[in-house]
């Protein structure tokens, strides 16, 4: 079987779940573009564990609407996934393999940085997903060794989704009818992740938060990044990036796409 590649997923919003943006449509298309995923692991920003990272084993996760505020329908959703606990515990081995103390749940469902955007690739919820958490306050260079622990398991048909956001200050949301104008602020901080990326420049890269433009204005707190480290990571010693969707949502949400072979 040929190696899947590994992911980065910006969700946004839990509306991405009901909108129709350029984002939700092309989540609606890749998962019938990429090759079928004998299992996910997806890592997203809202499942953070101190000091370490922790795998869910939950045969059947669970559904968490972890957010208020939002329409009811949002709250109607469910994803009725089976868990993959035998993908999790490969993966948890291969953590402690490569030195992470790894905590196991066995009950820690699908949070809405998971179910959101495997519910727009995958509909019909039916290919098994478990979901690892980020180290809370751990770094860029930490989570790109999370991935590179894990990347093994492509070769054997699962696919490593990062699920977070390129840019992430919820403060500054633009809300309201029409498009609104994108910011220099989030652009030319976006502009900068992609052409680093595209020119594997990985050292400017884990030091973003020093090196990138508007770096901790696009994301005061930097759990939103993080998945798109682990994903590349996962990608091997090389990892080669192609960007595969751009957008923008509320002004300030860069809804960018990245695959990594």
């Amino acid at each position: 079987m040929n190696k899947l590649p590994s992911l980065f997923i910006s969700h946004g919003s839990p509306m991405l779940a009901l909108t129709d943006t350029p984002a939700h449509r092309f989540l609606l298309d890749l998962g019938k573009i990429l090759a079928r995923p004998k299992a996910i692991l997806i890592i997203s920003a809202h499942w953070e564990s101190v000091g370490n990272p922790a795998v869910s084993l939950a045969p059947q996760p669970d559904t968490i609407h972890d957010f208020g505020g939002f329409p009811q329908a949002l709250f109607d959703i469910q994803y009725p996934a089976d868990g993959a606990p035998d993908a999790a515990a490969r993966a948890a081995a291969l953590l402690e393999q490569a030195g992470f103390a790894v905590t196991r749940s066995a009950t820690r469902g699908l949070d809405h940085g998971a179910w959101v955007p495997l519910r727009l690739m995958y509909p019909d919820a039916d290919i098994p997903v478990a979901q690892i958490s980020l180290i809370r306050g751990g770094t860029p260079a930490q989570h790109e060794q999370m991935g590179r622990a894990l990347s093994a398991l492509r070769e054997d048909g699962i696919l490593i989704i990062g699920s977070g956001s390129m840019t992430h200050n919820l403060y500054e949301i633009r809300r309201g009818g029409g498009d609104p104008e994108v910011p220099s602020w989030v652009s030319e901080f976006g502009n900068w992740i992609k052409d680093r990326l595209e020119n594997d420049e990985h050292n400017l890269l884990i030091d973003y938060r020093a090196k990138a433009p508007f770096a901790e204005r696009n994301h005061p707190s930097e759990e939103h990044l993080l998945p798109l480290f682990v994903a590349m990571g996962a990608a091997g010693a090389a990892p080669k990036a192609q960007l595969l969707h751009t957008s923008y949502e509320y002004g300030v949400l860069a809804m960018d796409m990245v695959a990594f072979s």
